[in-house]
């Protein structure tokens, strides 16, 4: 009879034979707890903003993102069509919006929709013969310094995930903005301001909030801090009454003390973050109330911007934008709201006030950058999270539907190629016919003129590595200068 020899074993035999023994469990667990590790060393709470090395060397040190919030018509300002004049009020192709999907839906639905001219009347500018519309008379004339991508695209058609799409490459809220992935890769030369600073100007708030300009779950050193246009630039940063610097400077370091104790404990980044926050929020004391101080700006700037001292506008915020870079501030974000054109009253009288409010700004910007010697270091975008349809949408007056296949933005500086035309769409304005350009190409793009390659710009997160372009993404090599 065999007997199985297994169950011939003691306890003592098969803690004896089996591939770890008691002597290799106890070690580990010793291993484990850290008690026969040397000490590791205690966390340090340095500046999570200083400036780090990118991955190659860059054009641009900052960006200045102009970001007209509700989707600016391109067939109203960049992209000239006399077909869609010629065929004005006719019904649109069936082949053209077959399977494809709008914001409103229900204007398209009773009928076929048909082709919308526009009233505008366009030109051409500039070395490069640019169309631009009568709608930015500034903006016509520096079309030689800025490229024009009239072949935009991207995935989202109504507002507020568009908008979290164009500054985090993902519809959904939680990931981090662009403005933060920069901070992040390569830190902020500015010492005494946040690396990344938001501005924002028109009848409201962009759709979407804070989550704009968020960290995700980055750490909270590189979300956006929102600059005021009235009282206090950033909040509670005025010394409170009967508090000296010295009595403030003693409770900080008493702060420091305390936190810095408890990131030697747990080396939570946050921490780390928080000693930071405290540190920039005594220096800003100092630094915002300057920042915003612009008796020393020349009369003849203020004209040019047409800003006035001590009214808050989009104009003022262009001002504040340059000083922020001059001041080495990383990515300084402007939302101007209101792009929103569904109707006919708001395609004409709404239209006008937007691009009153914001060509002149928006040009005087690049001029002012250029005379200082500073856009060829410095990245500026314009442009919104979409565009509008070459169809009319049936309302009261018709205006235009949102319109994400094809549409218009322009950069300039930080060695983007000035002059350039990149892209055109088909004779309606529907769709691209060359040169496709999607919103993540964009963002790599950006990236690669701060030095940094968007496949590797990555963040773990709850096992998986993340990154701006998620998975998609190239960088556009025929804007480079």
């Amino acid at each position: 009879m065999n007997i199985d020899p297994v169950l011939q074993q003691t306890r003592r035999h098969f803690f004896r034979n089996c591939g770890v023994g008691l002597g290799q469990i106890g070690l580990a667990s010793l291993l484990g707890d850290g008690q026969l590790l040397a000490a590791p060393e205690a966390p340090i709470a340095g500046n999570p903003l200083a400036p780090k090395k990118p991955h190659y060397p860059a054009k641009a040190k900052s960006v200045i993102f102009l970001f007209m919030a509700g989707g600016p018509s391109q067939l109203e300002l960049f992209d000239y069509k006399p077909k869609l004049q010629e065929l004005h009020q006719k019904p649109i192709p069936q082949s053209y919006i077959e399977g494809k999907r709008f914001a409103f839906m229900s204007s398209f639905s009773k009928d076929v929709p048909k082709l919308f001219g526009t009233k505008r009347k366009f030109a051409q500018h500039g070395q490069n013969g640019a169309w631009v519309s009568e709608m930015l008379p500034h903006t016509a004339k520096i079309v030689d310094d800025i490229a024009i991508v009239r072949s935009m695209a991207t995935d989202v058609f109504n507002h507020g995930p568009a908008k979290v799409f164009v500054n985090s490459g993902s519809p959904q809220f939680g990931r981090p903005s662009m403005g933060a992935w920069v901070t992040y890769g390569i830190g902020s030369e500015s010492q005494s301001l946040p690396g990344f600073v938001v501005l924002q100007s028109g009848p409201r708030g962009p759709r979407g909030g804070a989550g704009l300009f968020a960290s995700g779950f980055l750490p909270t050193a590189y979300q956006g801090v929102p600059l005021r246009n009235t009282g206090e630039p950033i909040l509670n940063l005025t010394t409170p009454k009967g508090i000296t610097a010295d009595k403030q400077r003693q409770a900080l370091d008493a702060i420091k003390e305390l936190n810095q104790a408890r990131l030697d404990a747990t080396g939570d980044p946050e921490i780390s973050t928080r000693i930071a926050s405290y540190e920039m929020a005594f220096r800003m004391q100092s630094s915002a109330p300057e920042l915003v101080d612009i008796t020393g700006e020349t009369k003849q700037t203020l004209a040019m911007y047409g800003a006035e001292a001590g009214k808050p506008s989009f104009a003022m915020n262009c001002l504040l934008a340059r000083r922020l870079v001059e001041r080495g501030v990383r990515f300084v974000q402007l939302y101007h709201t209101d792009w929103d054109h569904h109707s006919g009253a708001e395609l004409t009288k709404g239209l006008d006030t937007v691009c009153q409010q914001t060509d002149q700004g928006c040009a005087a910007l690049v001029q002012d950058l250029k005379q200082r010697g500073l856009l060829d270091d410095t990245l500026v975008v314009w442009g919104g999270e979409f565009g509008r349809t070459p169809m009319g949408e049936v309302r009261d007056t018709p205006g235009r539907n949102h319109h994400i296949d094809a549409y218009t933005m322009w950069l300039a500086g930080g060695g983007i190629k000035p002059g350039m035309q990149l892209g055109s769409t088909d004779e309606l304005g529907f769709a691209p016919a060359e040169d496709r350009v999607h919103v993540h190409d964009l963002q790599a793009t950006i990236l690669h003129l701060l030095g940094l390659d968007h496949l590797k710009l990555t963040f773990r997160f709850q096992g998986r590595d993340f990154r701006l372009t998620d998975v998609h993404g190239h960088v556009v090599k025929k804007l480079l200068a």
